[in-house]
């Protein structure tokens, strides 16, 4: 009895120091949020203006993994809720020493048409698939689309997609005058424009019009025009004629542009090609960085896989085409190509948080009326 007593008595008596109680907590903490973090939602916010106006700039937004389901990490060895460096410095957080297989949990939605999408950024190849950079698009094309956009409308199968509520065009603002740009733009909401003064393009009537350049919506395109100092507010957009170089593929086979630009086919799992020289611009570059084949090599008019002339390939996953809200001022899959399956991180679902990067009183910054919205 006396002996059993004894125990009690050392083992009530052993407490924790507080050092050691605030690095439990600490731990508990880190562990919770980095599990959070990788199975639920993830918050991001919003650093450029290619998603306006659905999404603005200052933008902070919770991002669901259930939706399309968590992926397996890739890279283990990685510090707690970093990305690709430690926070404030250029050193690398991660080693890719060690690279596990991946794979996705159940979700309990697909990838659906007007999702908006997070996802990371497929060129950025010196990265391993879930530390590359995180990008947000809006999902306008599915595995196995054909796509094309045509005289800025996007097009699937032969018809034509519901364009975003909120989805910004560029227009050309003819005036009399210099405008108050505060009051007429600003006031507004459109944070995007420029004086401009020289003809441009076929879409403008005369030389040496004085106006302004802006990103907005239809609805308040058509609001600048009851303006009495506004001469005429005038879209901006390419003919078909025109081509633009830096647009993917990439290729001299292909004369396309930002408003005119397809038809394209999204790869699907199980979707076999002939490897035309057409198809080899196309989709030689999918095979080669994100099909999972070693020693591919790409040729115009060839392509070996371990050192074998291939006339044909099976895609072994599913591809997506995303694009930017704001058409003429964002960098996406008509630059850079598809979006593999395995780097679509999840679906954004609400803005918690919104601060106006332009100056102005603290209160002033928050836009309230943005707060808990739900992205459509």
């Amino acid at each position: 009895m006396a002996f059993n007593k004894g125990i009690t008595s050392n083992s009530s008596s052993k407490k924790k120091s507080a050092v050691r109680e605030w690095f439990d907590s600490i731990l508990f903490a880190v562990i919770a949020a980095t599990l959070i973090r990788w199975l639920f939602f993830e918050a991001f916010t919003i650093p450029t203006p290619s998603m306006e106006n659905s999404l603005l700039v200052g933008d902070f937004l919770f991002v669901s993994k259930l939706h399309y389901g968590t992926r397996t990490p890739k890279t283990p060895l990685q510090v707690p809720l970093t990305h690709q460096t430690i926070w404030g410095t250029n050193i690398p957080s991660y080693t890719d020493a060690v690279q596990l297989p991946q794979f996705r949990l159940p979700g309990f939605s697909d990838v659906k048409r007007g999702d908006v999408v997070v996802f990371n950024y497929p060129p950025e190849l010196q990265h391993p698939v879930d530390l590359k950079t995180n990008y947000i698009k809006r999902c306008m094309g599915l595995p196995g689309d054909k796509l094309e956009v045509r005289d800025l409308q996007v097009f699937a199968n032969g018809t034509a997609v519901e364009n975003p509520p909120r989805m910004e065009n560029e227009y050309f603002v003819a005036t009399t005058t210099s405008v108050n740009e505060a009051k007429v733009f600003k006031d507004n909401g459109i944070s995007e424009y420029n004086s401009y003064v020289e003809t441009f393009n076929d879409t403008i009537a005369s030389n040496d019009q004085p106006g302004y350049l802006v990103y907005t919506t239809v609805e308040l395109a058509a609001k600048l025009k009851t303006y009495d100092f506004v001469k005429d507010v005038t879209v901006v957009k390419a003919s078909k004629e025109i081509s633009e170089p830096m647009l993917y593929p990439n290729s001299q086979l292909f004369k396309w542009n930002r408003d005119n630009y397809g038809p394209i086919t999204i790869p699907a799992k199980g979707m076999t090609v002939q490897l035309t020289p057409e198809n080899i611009a196309l989709y030689g570059p999918v095979i080669k960085n994100y099909e999972g084949k070693d020693g591919v090599e790409l040729a115009e008019t060839s392509v070996k896989i371990a050192g074998k002339v291939i006339t044909s390939y099976t895609f072994d996953q599913d591809y997506y085409f995303m694009m930017g809200d704001n058409r003429h001022n964002s960098a996406d899959s008509r630059y850079w190509g598809f979006v593999p399956k395995d780097h679509i991180v999840g679906k954004a679902v609400f803005v918690w948080m919104s601060i106006d990067p332009a100056p102005t009183s603290f209160f002033g910054k928050i836009r309230w009326s943005r707060l808990f919205r739900v992205i459509n």
